[in-house]
């Protein structure tokens, strides 16, 4: 396991100005958010490729800016609006492979109680976006997120079931605990089909903490992830509420780099 950041701990910040702060605090494994249309153009795409490059650092996945949109994009009755969709994420597996990322993230349903698609659907949606994304060397994982059907550990037991190897889950301890679910009873409902990591801490009244500030048992977690046969990496993902200063990321990548 290697040690990382998303880009999401210095969002509102421009996104280039966020990487270039990372990587000049020694940074050199990250989760890019695209956030904006513009940012999928090749000009943009060159600038943060070139960036990473000159500090020999890995972009590892991107997160999609429509994932609160996902539901209405590909999980609803409309096929003709899913059949769309696929085509609207080639751009982010188009970008990955410029960046040489080999994930991108999916949120997935927001509001599910009142959605009319089945599970069954929605397996068969995602399955054709997993494929899709395969076919240009893109693995597209689901992660965990609070208010969205993906919130639920028997959800993501059932998919994984019904998917077999045809699925992948990334795995964040916030969004678990923000669902008032337990992160480890996650974890084992993903698995050895976990291949990314969100990590972060908590503690009573607080569920997003920088790794160290809070009471998650890390070591706990860590084994578990072996367990599972885990070969990914860790990545630092808070919002910059959850911090005062940045000396405080470069703490918590010490906390993470002893679980690496």
């Amino acid at each position: 396991m290697r040690m990382g950041i998303s880009t999401a701990c210095l969002y509102p910040l421009e996104l280039e100005r966020s990487f270039q702060t990372l990587l000049s605090m020694d940074f050199r494994l990250f989760e890019v958010f695209l956030n904006t249309f513009s940012e999928f153009t090749p000009n943009y795409l060159r600038e943060l490729r070139t960036m990473a490059d000159v500090y020999g650092a890995e972009i590892k996945s991107v997160h999609p800016f429509t994932s609160g949109y996902e539901g209405f994009l590909l999980f609803s009755e409309y096929e003709r609006r899913f059949q769309d969709s696929l085509e609207f994420y080639k751009h982010y597996f188009e970008a990955a492979n410029y960046l040489g990322a080999s994930i991108v993230v999916l949120h997935g349903q927001r509001d599910y109680a009142s959605a009319n698609i089945s599970e069954s659907t929605y397996f068969e949606r995602y399955a054709a976006l997993f494929e899709l994304g395969q076919s240009y060397g893109i693995t597209v994982a689901q992660e965990n997120v609070n208010k969205f059907r993906s919130e639920s550990p028997g959800f993501i037991r059932r998919m994984r079931d019904y998917l077999g190897e045809e699925c992948a889950f990334v795995i964040d301890l916030k969004q678990a605990v923000r669902a008032g679910q337990d992160p480890f009873t996650m974890c084992e409902a993903m698995g050895e089909r976990i291949i990314h990591v969100h990590i972060n801490d908590n503690a009573p009244g607080y569920d997003c903490l920088l790794p160290g500030r809070g009471t998650v048992d890390f070591q706990r977690f860590r084994n578990l992830l072996l367990e599972f046969h885990y070969q990914g990496d860790l990545i630092i993902e808070v919002y910059r509420k959850n911090f005062s200063n940045l000396t405080e990321l470069q703490e918590a990548r010490e906390i993470v780099q002893q679980l690496t």
